[in-house]
């Protein structure tokens, strides 16, 4: 298959190189030094496990266009990105390009061929309309990124653990796209396979995101500090809770417990999340795709959500705090 990845961050960077050793055409979209660094030296992988490196070329540019008629976009922006390049994003296209986002948080196509009374309801702390008008529906196919991974250059990326990316049509669907995409990521070295119940696999890693996250950039804590510690461990526990009432209410099987779905972040150890990466970098964080919405999907749902709110109102005072900074700056 013919991939366009647009952004090379962690995961972006790991899936555009896998793909490309496995010899599919890869074309990346990105800008700076990290398209400079990519024109130049290519991709590189490390792993934790030990892993020989991954080092390949792909083609890169920041035109969209130059992808255009691809099988398939990997859109690996940080999701309050999207929007930003939401127009852009059609220059991809060909009749049949599929686009598979990998988000992390509540996706803003959540609702979209979900069915029942709030088939097509739009997030609005997601979404102002633009994404869903750039990104129809029936193009997506959706999956969860497992795989913890670091950028520790502008093409140089750190596989930290994990390898899974269940595939999934919106509508539980088994497709012939979802299969073939299923395919392509296996030939890259990742665990991938077509589920029935994409939300429900969504669920479980938004889940650890919602609490994890916003936390390790308030106390610039690992996994493992967090876990270690019983007030933030309960703390971790007290959000997750609130949006384990907010997945049943909306019909969302989560087939994983409170304490299992801890102790697998417990297990991963001194790892640094994304949103802590992301602050000691200066980048905005992804406070609404991993928090905020969670908010307002307890206000859709009638949930109550206490300790998400508190949380919320932190991390986006920090956020607000890192923006001016970096206007000032």
């Amino acid at each position: 298959m013919r991939f366009s990845v647009v952004g090379a961050g962690a995961i972006g960077g790991l899936m555009a190189a896998r793909l490309s050793a496995a010899g599919h055409p890869v074309h990346v979209i990105a800008r700076g030094p990290t398209l400079e660094a990519i024109m130049s030296d290519g991709l590189t992988v490390t792993s934790a496990d030990g892993s020989p490196a991954i080092k390949t070329a792909v083609s890169a540019s920041n035109d969209f266009s130059a992808a255009a008629g691809c099988d398939a976009v990997i859109l690996a922006v940080k999701a309050h990105q999207i929007i930003d390049i939401a127009d852009e994003i059609p220059k991809l296209y060909g009749p049949d390009t599929t686009v598979i986002p990998v988000q992390n948080g509540i996706p803003w196509w959540f609702f979209q061929r979900f069915g029942g009374p709030r088939d097509g309801h739009r997030l609005v702390t997601l979404d102002n309309g633009a994404i869903a008008r750039a990104i129809p529906s029936d193009r997506i196919v959706a999956t969860v990124a497992y795989p913890a991974a670091e950028r520790r250059g502008p093409s140089l990326i750190h596989h930290v653990e994990g390898d899974r990316f269940p595939i999934g049509e919106l509508d539980g669907t088994k497709s012939d796209r979802a299969v073939a995409i299923a395919a392509a990521f296996s030939d890259a070295g990742f665990t991938s396979r077509v589920v029935s119940d994409i939300r429900s696999n969504l669920w479980v890693k938004a889940w650890g995101n919602l609490a994890f996250n916003p936390i390790s950039a308030l106390t610039g804590s690992t996994l493992g500090e967090i876990c270690a510690d019983p007030e933030t461990r309960r703390l971790v526990t007290d959000m997750m809770l609130e949006a384990a009432a907010i997945a049943d209410a909306l019909g969302v099987r989560i087939r994983l417990g409170v304490d299992k779905r801890i102790a697998g972040a417990e297990q991963i150890g001194d790892h640094r999340t994304s949103m802590l990466q992301d602050l000691e970098a200066g980048r905005p964080l992804e406070v609404d795709p991993l928090v905020g919405v969670f908010v307002e999907l307890g206000e859709l749902t009638g949930v109550a959500t206490p300790s998400i709110r508190a949380i919320y109102a932190a991390v986006q005072r920090l956020n607000r705090r890192l923006i001016e900074e970096v206007t000032v700056s």
